[in-house]
């Protein structure tokens, strides 16, 4: 599981808040590991910064005690065995915590309601992620059929979407709560933040407008409000593009290097949406393919950028080395949030846009003798 970190200025939360502060008091027990030491880390936007340490007792109980925490709540981590547990604390809080075995799966916690809310999410999480985890190590066995392929790719793919359905439920049910805030920025295995595209400035509208009624100073509403208006520009942006471009794009390919489909200007260039998942676009690849050959030292030259509209990270690259694609092959890896979907209002797969040299879009859903038509006129 990736440590995940809220970009939001922690360090500033007293200067924002403009209320009084209070003491802190933080105790527990931790039984079922050989660590002796705990610590407590408060987040900020580019580190964990620890504030304190101690020792467990003999019988695994430990406690710790802050001052000048502002009453709104910010959050910590408490670290343990290596795993983190995290925490929203407001001034006055007197918060039990503590796990019996396995720290993050087990823990329990007492006396902050922001910090038992975290908990129920956090949890089924990262239990979550560790399924995502356990099925695409799936993949990598040597003896895997083309049946037990699919069977994985449709298991990893619905437990892709269970996680997003469940965690949009927490974010609406508890929107007027920063642990809200939290799970708006969690990330799934292969850095897939599941709410982060243009198209998904609705719910973090709806959390910082509940936020906004109950922590007005909050920093972490000041940080909402500014990614909100981030993507309300880039929205206004795209929207304001005219007939004769085209919407850029910044992917990247299995080798995780990002490429911007603006870097092929002067090329023709086929955009193609596609899916490994859905197993329906072999054979479109393989006629893309003998047409790419063609084409391959015409005057003008001509590329193709594949998007893949999938999920499983596995799949997706198994699918582009067994097909042999010899174009850009490109994913985002949010399957149907994709912002490149929204960016050229696709419905349905498979999808292409072809440009020409001047980034004109010419034509829309060409394949077959219709696109090599069409190419014979702008190559040449």
């Amino acid at each position: 599981m990736n440590r995940q970190t809220l970009v939001l200025s922690l360090a500033s939360a007293a200067l924002l808040c403009g209320c009084h502060s209070s003491t802190v008091k933080i105790s527990g027990r931790f039984v079922g590991s050989d660590a002796k030491q705990i610590y407590l880390e408060e987040t900020s936007p580019l580190k964990q910064a620890l504030v304190d340490s101690t020792q467990l007792a003999a019988d695994g109980s430990y406690s710790f005690q802050l001052k000048g925490v502002p009453e709104t709540p910010v959050l910590y981590n408490l670290v343990y065995n290596g795993e983190r547990i995290p925490l929203l604390i407001a001034g006055g809080d007197r918060l039990t915590v503590g796990s019996v075995g396995s720290v993050v799966r087990n823990y329990v916690v007492e006396g902050s309601h922001e910090s038992e809310l975290l908990r129920q999410f956090y949890q089924s999480f990262v239990a979550g992620a560790q399924r995502l985890d356990n099925i695409a190590a799936e993949f990598g066995q040597a003896d895997l059929t083309e049946e037990k392929r699919k069977e994985l790719t449709r298991e990893y793919t619905d437990e892709y979407y269970r996680i997003r359905r469940e965690q949009l439920r927490f974010i609406i049910e508890n929107k007027a709560t920063v642990a809200a805030v939290y799970a708006l920025y969690q990330r799934l295995p292969g850095d897939t933040y599941l709410f982060n595209g243009d198209s998904d400035v609705v719910y973090f509208r709806t959390v910082a407008e509940a936020l906004e009624q109950v922590y007005p100073e909050s920093p972490y509403l000041q940080s909402l409000l500014g990614e909100i208006a981030r993507m309300d520009a880039r929205i206004s942006l795209s929207s304001q593009i005219s007939e004769a471009t085209y919407p850029d794009l910044e992917l990247s390919d299995i080798y995780g290097k990002k490429i911007r489909l603006s870097s092929l200007a002067g090329k023709v260039v086929l955009l193609d949406f596609w899916s490994a998942e859905l197993g329906s676009s072999n054979a479109l690849n393989a006629d893309l393919k003998e047409t790419y050959a063609k084409y391959a030292d015409a005057p003008v030259g001509f590329e193709v950028y594949q998007v893949a509209i999938d999920t499983s990270k596995p799949a997706w690259i198994t699918a582009v080395q067994e097909q042999q694609l010899p174009w850009i092959s490109v994913s985002d890896l949010r399957g149907r949030a994709s912002t490149a979907l929204g960016l050229y209002n696709v419905q349905r797969l498979p999808a292409n846009f072809l440009i020409d040299k001047e980034g004109t879009i010419v034509a829309k859903d060409i394949y077959g003798k219709s696109l090599e038509a069409k190419l014979d006129e702008l190559t040449r």
